[in-house]
């Protein structure tokens, strides 16, 4: 880890981080995951995915895209879940 400061205001005391142990962490407000909440986690990222996909081009309404990107990382995923949901329900 790079400990150098990314500006010169900054005001984190790293020596004192770097002395810390996991035991001096203070955990106290944050609550401690449980198995159901594991189980009902989703995974979005840094597992291949199981199934393949296809790279199409697909002209789309430009301001129905540009809602998708205002939302952030993972558009693409999104759309696909959508057109997903929509096909599983017309089966």
């Amino acid at each position: 880890m790079n400990n150098e400061p990314t500006s010169s205001n900054s005001q984190t005391d790293w020596q004192r981080l770097d002395a810390m142990s996991d035991a001096d962490i203070d955990l106290s407000d944050c609550p401690e995951i449980t198995p159901e909440m594991f189980a009902k986690s989703v995974v979005k990222r840094g597992l291949p995915a199981t199934n393949k996909k296809a790279q199409v081009t697909l002209r789309i309404d430009s301001d129905v895209l540009e809602w998708f990107k205002a939302h952030g990382r993972g558009y693409q995923t999104q759309i696909n879940q959508l057109l997903r949901a929509y096909m599983e329900a017309h089966q």
